[in-house]
Formats: structure tokens, sequence, C-alpha cells
């Protein structure tokens, strides 16, 4: 029987790890109260350009789901390399991904200003880790 010996500090990998699942959680709930704003009821994924030219709370929410989506569309990406990073570089790993997870948070609270100079604007170097 093969027994698998993970390298010391590995336990901040999974903090970090954990640390995306707060920012999903975030960012859902974020969705659902600009959706429940903007009065866009579900299965309908994002506005119509109509309802977003009559109203600002359909931008916003626009804006919200898409941060939350490209959010969804990296996170595969971020959990790979963590783990496969993690088991050579531990703490490298855990920093890097605690680090995106922040970025994250300044990219959607940025996105969801229905401004696009505002997006990572708080954080100027912060910002491209995001992407």
């Amino acid at each position: 029987m093969s027994t698998i010996v993970l390298p010391q500090g590995f336990e901040y990998v999974g903090a970090a790890l954990l640390s995306t699942v707060f920012v999903l959680a975030g960012q859902n709930i974020t969705v659902s109260r600009h959706r429940k704003r903007a009065g866009i009821l579900y299965p309908q994924l994002y506005a119509e350009q109509a309802q977003v030219e009559n109203s600002r709370d359909a931008l916003l929410f626009n804006c919200a789901q898409r941060a939350h989506q490209n959010t969804l569309e990296n996170i595969p990406i971020i959990y790979v390399t963590t783990l496969l990073a993690g088991l050579k570089f531990p703490v490298f790993a855990a920093s890097a991904c605690g680090l995106w997870s922040l970025a994250r948070i300044t990219y959607t609270r940025g996105y969801i200003t229905g401004d696009p100079a505002k997006v990572g604007s708080n954080s100027f170097p912060v910002r491209y880790l995001s992407h």
C-alpha cells in the first residue's frame, strides 16, 4: 500500500483554497442582491439590452453576474495550479492563491460599480493578479 506524504506547510494550501470559497460565496450574495434590485427573474442569466438601457440596476446586475462568472471561469486553473505548486512550494502556492482571492475581491468591487475604469483601480498592482 502506498502512502502520500505532503510537504510541511501544505495546510496553508488548504486554507488558501478555502479562501476562494468565501470569495465565491460573497460574489454569489452580491449577484443575488443585484438580481433582486433589478427584478431579473430566474432563469434569465443576464439582463437584456433593453433592460440595461432602462435601468441602472440591470446594468449593475450584469456587472455583478459577469464578475462572478469570470471567477468561475478561472477557478479550475487556480485550484489545479495551487495544488500542484503546493506539492513542492506550499507556502508560495498558498500565498499566491490567497493574494489571488484578495485580488478577486478588489476586481469584483470595481466591476460592480458599472464603470470599467474602476475595475481593480483601488489596488493597481493587485489588479493584474485577478485575471
